[in-house]
């Protein structure tokens, strides 16, 4: 059983930074494709990034390309989200997932097998 734990999520004002934090536990963590997925208020989740488990190939959604750097650390089994020039639209509940299997793409929900329990981001205007 993996478990995932986000951290790092807060209140920030529009154009600061965050770093979100996902600590795993159990399973094998570097065989595993790792995502960050939002959700805000009414809105369906949507992808923000993932990396996969040599770190070489780290797609972005277009609303994050530039500002958003996602990373991961196999030694310490965990993944990295810095967020940068935050905009008031960035604010969602942020989860981190696990996908066991190797995927062509890395972008859709029902590829991950794991999810943590979200952290808050707030971006005030």
């Amino acid at each position: 059983q993996v478990r995932l734990a986000e951290s790092g999520g807060g209140l920030v004002q529009a154009g600061g930074s965050l770093r979100l934090s996902c600590a795993a536990s159990g399973g094998t963590f570097s065989s595993y494709t790792m995502g960050w997925f939002r959700q805000a208020p009414g809105k369906k989740r949507e992808f923000v990034s993932a990396v996969s488990w040599s770190g070489n190939s780290t797609p972005y959604a277009d609303s994050v390309k530039g500002r958003f750097t996602i990373s991961r650390d196999n030694a310490k089994n965990a993944v990295y989200l810095q967020m940068n020039s935050l905009k008031p639209e960035d604010t969602a509940v942020y989860y981190c997932a696990a996908s066991t299997v190797v995927h062509t793409v890395a972008d859709v929900t029902s590829l991950y097998d794991y999810w943590g329990q979200g952290t808050q981001v707030t971006v005030s205007s």
